[in-house]
């Protein structure tokens, strides 16, 4: 069994500790840690909808380690301590 770690950050350089999650499997797709983390945050397809909307649209990106994954269906494997980075992008001012 693994642990997930989740981290937020900003392009500006925010840094803020989220959630530490047990999981069972060696190996998730992108798309089910996103729904364990709202799941542990926020109850409700709703909310998981709105993430994977955000992911969609570029609104963050994340980091497995030192790897992007850059499709929901995408496999993680999860070792006894990964931490997964939520990077929120910023917008351009005036872009």
């Amino acid at each position: 069994m693994g642990t997930v770690t989740f981290v937020d950050e900003t392009t500006t350089g925010g840094r803020t500790a989220g959630p530490r999650l047990p999981v069972t499997e060696e190996r998730l797709t992108l798309r089910e840690l996103i729904r364990r983390r709202v799941a542990h945050e926020a109850d409700g397809e709703a909310a998981f909808a709105r993430a994977v909307e955000a992911f969609g649209r570029n609104g963050f990106l994340v980091l497995v380690g030192d790897r992007q994954v850059e499709q929901l269906d995408d496999t993680v494997t999860v070792g006894p301590e990964t931490e997964v980075v939520f990077l929120r992008l910023v917008p351009l001012v005036g872009g």
